[in-house]
């Protein structure tokens, strides 16, 4: 069920729910880009509720995500389906993407690790990742997942999103900087200008 949305320049928050059910998953996300980073998070796979705890956190939005899949085979389709459930809940939070930011941008560090992140609400969805984990699995996390989910969350959100893990040799550490990065930069991309609050940030007039 799809919650209504409400333009940046109102005092009213960007929110919307969106439910996903198929064969292999059922999923509920929840969006508040307006929160304070409050985080409701059961997937089933402990790190991956941690990197989504990241994503709430630093980029203050708050997150309901419920999600059962079939992880007798593996995480493969929670994961990415994750991603696609967040990316249309966030493309229905932000409406006309009217006195919107849109770009956005962040460094992490995290000890010896450091990874920059860039996305922009172009409407036109892509993903360009370059992180050479150092480990294959994070626990029960197979780190090949974090390409299926911003892949997911890209393309459903019509964003497009640069990753690059500058450096790092801790797989944890890897992953940990990626999703604050993103985090830090979808806050700044989601945040309203307030020196065009009414205006959409294209040339083209919309997005």
């Amino acid at each position: 069920m799809n919650a209504p949305t409400t333009s940046p320049t109102t005092s009213i928050p960007r929110i919307a729910q969106v439910e996903r059910n198929t064969n292999e998953t059922q999923i509920q996300v929840r969006v508040n880009l307006d929160g304070t980073g409050e985080a409701k998070l059961h997937t089933g796979i402990g790190f991956f509720d941690h990197m989504l705890d990241q994503i709430a956190r630093h980029g203050l939005i708050d997150l309901d995500i419920q999600a059962t899949g079939d992880l007798h085979i593996d995480g493969h389709h929670t994961v990415e389906d994750v991603g696609i459930t967040l990316g249309q809940a966030v493309a229905q939070a932000v409406g006309d993407k009217r006195g919107l930011v849109r770009y956005g941008h962040a460094y992490v560090p995290l000890d010896e690790a450091l990874s920059r992140v860039v996305v922009d609400f172009s409407g036109r969805p892509g993903l360009h990742m370059f992180v050479p984990f150092k480990s294959g699995m994070i626990g029960e996390f197979d780190t090949q997942l974090a390409f299926e989910f911003f892949q997911g969350f890209a393309n459903h959100a019509g964003v497009t999103v640069h990753i690059d893990n500058l450096r790092g040799e801790n797989a944890h550490h890897q992953a940990e900087t990626v999703f604050k990065a993103f985090a830090r930069a979808l806050r700044m991309a989601l945040s309203v200008d307030p020196r065009a609050a009414n205006v959409v940030p294209s040339t083209k007039g919309s997005l």
